[in-house]
C-alpha cells in the first residue's frame, strides 16, 4: 500500500513541476496554500463527478468536451511537428471517434438505459485519446480494420510522393480544376 501512496505523491510532484508556469494555478496556490497538483486533481475529480451524476444532461456535454479537447490539442501539436507518426495516431483516433459517434447516434435510445453511460464513455474517450495508451490504435486494429478491410483496399504506396506524382500528372494534362472552360 505504501508503494501506491509514494507513486501518487510522485505524480503530484510531477504535476506541480509541469504546471509551475500556470498563472491561474499559481493564484490558487497563493490563496489556498495548497500545491497546484491538488487544484488539478480536485478539478478533475469535480469534472468526473459531474459526469457521473449527470444532472440536467451535463454528463453528455462534458463527456463530448473531453472527446474533442484532448485530441484537438494533440492534433494541433502534431500539425506543427515534422513527424508523421503522431499524425497517423491522431487520424486513427478521429476515425475511431467518428465510428463511435455514428454507433452512438443510432443507439441513443438504448444507451440511455445503461447506468453511468456518460462516465464510462468519458473514460473510454480518455483511453482512446491519450497517446500513452494507444487505445485508438488498439480499437482500430481489433474492430474497425477487420470490418473495413473487406470493403476498402489500399491503392498503392502511402506517402506524399505518390500524391505529388498524381497531382503533377493531372496538372500536366490540364486537369487542375475539373472545369472544362480552363483548358483553352
Amino acid at each position: 500500500m505504501a508503494d501506491y501512496v509514494k507513486v501518487f505523491q510522485d505524480e503530484l510532484k510531477t504535476l506541480d513541476h509541469k504546471f509551475a508556469g500556470n498563472g491561474l494555478l499559481q493564484q490558487f496556490e497563493a490563496k489556498t496554500n495548497l500545491p497546484k497538483s491538488y487544484g488539478v486533481v480536485g478539478a478533475a475529480s469535480v469534472y468526473l463527478l459531474l459526469i457521473f451524476i449527470n444532472v440536467g444532461g451535463i454528463g453528455e456535454i462534458l463527456s463530448n468536451f473531453v472527446g474533442f479537447v484532448i485530441p484537438t490539442y494533440y492534433s494541433l501539436v502534431a500539425l506543427k511537428s515534422a513527424q508523421t507518426k503522431d499524425d497517423s495516431e491522431l487520424l486513427t483516433y478521429w476515425v475511431v471517434f467518428a465510428f463511435l459517434n455514428v454507433i452512438e447516434f443510432w443507439s441513443k435510445a438504448i444507451l440511455y438505459w445503461v447506468p453511468f453511460y456518460w462516465f464510462i464513455k468519458t473514460l473510454l474517450l480518455v483511453y482512446l485519446a491519450l497517446p500513452q495508451t494507444n487505445g485508438a490504435k488498439y480499437v482500430y486494429k481489433t474492430i474497425l480494420d477487420p470490418i473495413t478491410s473487406k470493403y476498402i483496399k489500399a491503392s498503392g504506396p502511402r506517402g506524399t510522393e505518390n500524391i505529388s506524382i498524381k497531382m503533377d500528372n493531372l496538372a500536366s494534362h490540364g486537369k487542375t480544376t475539373g472545369f472544362a472552360g480552363h483548358q483553352q
